[in-house]
């Protein structure tokens, strides 16, 4: 059985400057900073609009395959709140997630998200950050949760 150790970063891009591949390496370089192996990067930026482009895009990234085979997802946001959860990439991720029993994190740039909905979930940890500096921090920092 394999045992998994790499942590999977699925990223959005987080506003205009920081496009999805730069938020994924960004909280990579803090995972390895803090002592965690190296991450498998996945940016997310679907094409179209709506839950069906992304669950395509999912399937051709095999989405699901590198979660399994991953110690925790960390899902980089752009913004968190309720009302705009059912249908993003966040909700999508975090289901798949609490699922397949592997433990889901998120950065985000803002977040207004309330306990509970982060309870439904099951997301272990929400962070804040908005610059790369930030996000560097954010991963060394979910790297002590290893």
């Amino acid at each position: 059985m394999l045992i998994p150790t790499r942590p999977l970063i699925a990223a959005e891009s987080l506003g205009a400057g920081l496009p999805a591949q730069l938020v994924a390496e960004a909280i990579g370089h803090g995972l390895v900073a803090g002592g965690a192996p190296e991450p498998d990067l996945c940016p997310i930026a679907p094409d179209g609009a709506g839950s069906e482009a992304l669950r395509t895009l999912l399937a051709e990234l095999d989405f699901d395959g590198r979660m399994r085979a991953a110690r925790m997802v960390v899902i980089a946001a752009d913004r968190l709140q309720e009302r705009a959860l059912a249908e993003s990439p966040t909700f999508e991720i975090a289901t798949r997630a609490r699922q397949a029993g592997v433990p889901a994190y998120v950065v985000a740039r803002e977040s207004i998200l309330q306990p509970f909905d982060a309870r439904i979930l099951d997301l272990q940890v929400i962070l804040q950050a908005a610059d790369v500096r930030a996000l560097t921090a954010a991963g060394r920092k979910l790297a002590a949760l290893l």
